[in-house]
């Protein structure tokens, strides 16, 4: 064999074994999450411990801020998957969108907000807010709804009742509670244990109790996308129910540990006691079904607050159990 059709040979096997190696790349996910929450603490898990990428699958996270943004983001193709309160979905189904958004994972299942006040309350009663300076989150989002149909289960009406306060931005609630004169907030964690712990608000009740099992954040796709890429969908899910199982079964120390990166600005032991809180009432989902109760009850809750959009919201349609019911019975 001559030396050029050696050569020659010698190349074609290269840009063959290239070509290989190339087709067992992982596929990339562009994954937007409408806040950074240790509520989402089983996303990170599953970031963190290599699962995505053990189903394949490269997973790009970014946060969007807000579910209008996030929402907007996945119609628009900037994202494949969001992880946003399912509400977000009812909003878009009702605008008669073409292409409208699945529910396909539950992450968490019950509100992830406690009340707060600056005023320690150890002998605290659900009428004592009637009258006072209550800080609000944004209008038609799960936690205000939340919220609000809690307040009317202790028979208060936020909107008379309260002095309430509904226009400052997701973002710089925690800011605008501690400078200004509100006497009470609805605040996640580790913001609410941040600020007990420096003494300067006290946790008093916690709205994921009362307010019972809600598909409060979810992960969803365009059905477009979801037609078109069953098998990354199943491969997402898979990876976000073993990290469902892992942070059943483990320790909130050793959680914390393992998403720290994530919250690099809050110290370890408030990002455990944190963890610990939400894992005692429940509120990680630890398989990725949405059930139909749940959507019933998120429905009545969104009713409650006067936000559900008139006409069918049909549970068959906006939320896929098929792929979630495969994973776990895999």
């Amino acid at each position: 064999m001559s030396k050029v059709k050696g050569l020659t040979l010698f190349s074609t096997m290269i840009l063959l074994l290239l070509a290989a190696c190339g087709s067992n790349e992982n596929t990339s996910i562009k994954l937007g999450e409408v806040t950074r929450s240790l509520f989402y603490a089983p996303q990170y898990v599953a970031l963190e411990k290599g699962y995505f990428e053990d189903e394949g699958l490269d997973v790009e996270l970014q946060t969007v801020w807000g579910g209008d943004k996030t929402m907007t983001a996945l119609l628009s193709d900037g994202i494949d998957v969001a992880l946003v309160g399912s509400e977000t979905s009812i909003y878009v189904y009702a605008q008669d969108s073409n292409d409208y958004a699945v529910n396909f994972a539950q992450l968490t299942q019950t509100d992830g907000t406690f009340l707060v006040s600056k005023e320690e309350k150890p002998n605290f009663k659900w009428e004592d807010l009637k009258d006072s300076n209550f800080l609000g989150q944004r209008k038609g989002g799960m936690p205000q709804m939340v919220g609000e149909f809690v307040l009317k289960q202790h028979n208060i009406d936020p909107h008379n009742d309260l002095n309430l306060s509904q226009n400052v931005e997701f973002a710089n609630i925690p800011s605008a509670f501690a400078s200004g004169d509100y006497e009470y907030v609805q605040l996640f964690e580790p913001t609410a244990s941040v600020f007990e712990k420096e003494g300067n608000s006290h946790v008093i009740a916690s709205f994921g109790e009362e307010s019972g099992h809600v598909p409060y954040t979810v992960f969803m796709a365009k059905q477009s996308y979801m037609e078109e890429n069953t098998e990354n969908v199943e491969a997402f899910t898979r990876a976000i129910h073993k990290a469902q199982q892992w942070v059943q079964e483990t320790a909130p120390e050793e959680i914390a540990e393992v998403i720290q990166p994530y919250f690099e600005d809050v110290e370890l032991d408030i990002l455990t006691s944190s963890i610990d809180r939400y894992k005692s009432q429940g509120s990680f989902a630890t398989d990725p079904i949405l059930d139909e109760e749940e959507w019933n009850n998120l429905n009545n809750i969104m009713e409650e607050a006067g936000e559900l959009p008139e006409g069918d919201i049909p549970y068959n349609e906006l939320v896929n159990t098929e792929i979630a019911e495969e994973v776990i019975n895999d």
